[in-house]
């Protein structure tokens, strides 16, 4: 198995598409909903 590196000018990161405002709605709600969980973790110890 002889490969190339892959190389580093095509290799990209991930990208988030929020273009639809469902999907916005999902992303916003991950987020809230991780910092309300973090919080009543704090306040159960």
């Amino acid at each position: 198995m002889d490969q190339k590196p892959y190389p580093a000018e095509k290799a990209r990161g991930g990208e988030i598409i929020l273009n639809t405002p469902a999907r916005r709605a999902i992303f916003v709600a991950g987020l809230v909903g991780t910092v309300v969980v973090a919080f009543i973790l704090m306040i159960a110890r």
